[in-house]
């Protein structure tokens, strides 16, 4: 029972989202502390992991942020996105569309670092993919809405490619928790039994600054494909 509220609450900042025009804020987000992290017109507030400005990759394109292969491929710069602002305690909302046959993720408690290099080398991932095209899809906890190679999703809930989803990732002293699609998909505690063991089955298992970060950046990542991202708000827990 203790999950109704919550759940509740942030289904229907889903599905408010979703009849409102992107990139806003109703009057009861705003009360409630919502705070707009993309204005749906520049790339303000953002740089590119260790760098101080977006890289030209990275393009505000029919209100959303793009990532532009097309760009990179006559050399203009891509790499993951980060918030120039840290966060520890929170609630995030982000829509997000996928190429298809493509791959990216948001990634939160981003240390950045140069002698780390990556944004994923700190940071947990909540995972966005077309999983039906890519090869991640075929593997367990690799799929959209999973908190990547850690632990799969309870429910799938992702939308076909191309359609705009609703994800929202809720941090609060650790206790981890995201929805997709008003759907919840992941609820673990950071640094629990549950937690160390599922980082001991994963990838991540002996990478030392993994997870390790309470405040950090967020970033949305470049991982080779096409990727738009809209209506990212926050609200301080």
């Amino acid at each position: 029972m203790k999950h109704i509220i919550p759940v509740l609450a942030l289904s229907l900042l889903t599905l408010s989202a979703s009849a409102q025009t992107p990139n806003t804020l109703s009057k009861k987000e705003k009360k409630a502390g919502w705070k707009l992290l993309f204005d749906g017109k520049t790339t303000q507030g953002w740089h590119t992991y260790l760098k101080t400005e977006p890289s030209a990759a990275w393009k505000v394109q029919d209100g959303a942020l793009s990532l532009d292969q097309d760009a990179k491929k006559n050399g203009a710069p891509g790499g993951d996105l980060v918030t120039n602002d840290e966060y520890e305690n929170y609630e995030l909302s982000i829509e997000w569309k996928i190429s298809e046959g493509g791959n990216s993720g948001i990634i939160f408690g981003v240390h950045e670092d140069p002698k780390l290099g990556a944004t994923y080398l700190s940071g947990p991932e909540m995972q966005v993919l077309d999983d039906q095209k890519h090869p991640d899809g075929k593997f367990t906890k690799h799929n959209s809405g999973d908190l990547y190679d850690m632990k799969k999703s309870e429910k799938y809930a992702a939308k076909p490619v191309g359609e705009w989803n609703t994800a929202v990732i809720r941090k609060k002293d650790g206790k981890l928790t995201f929805w997709l699609n008003g759907v919840q998909t992941i609820d673990v505690t950071m640094g629990s039994d549950e937690w160390k063991t599922l980082l001991d089955n994963s990838k991540f298992k002996t990478w030392k600054a993994f997870g390790q970060y309470p405040k950090g950046h967020i970033a949305l990542q470049d991982h080779g494909d096409q990727v738009w991202y809209r209506s990212v708000k926050i609200r301080q827990l």
